[in-house]
């Protein structure tokens, strides 16, 4: 399970890399992965400091931190 979540992590990591920004209720449809998963890549993300949160509204949005996105 550890390594599915790890792999999940990586595809996030990626949308977020060509994205930019991005629902994080979308996710698990445009990964077509089940979102317990996605959610687990989101905080794997989240423990390294490699993603960032915004809430507008009702939505809650993820990109990549400005450290990620200038590697």
């Amino acid at each position: 399970m550890k390594d599915k979540i790890g792999e999940t992590a990586g595809k996030i990591w990626k949308v977020m890399e060509k994205k930019g920004e991005v629902n994080v209720a979308q996710l698990p449809k445009l990964l077509d992965e089940k979102s317990a998963i996605v959610y687990q890549g989101l905080g794997w993300l989240a423990r390294e400091d490699k993603i960032a949160y915004q809430i507008k509204g009702a939505k809650t949005f993820a990109s990549l931190t400005d450290t990620e996105k200038n590697k």
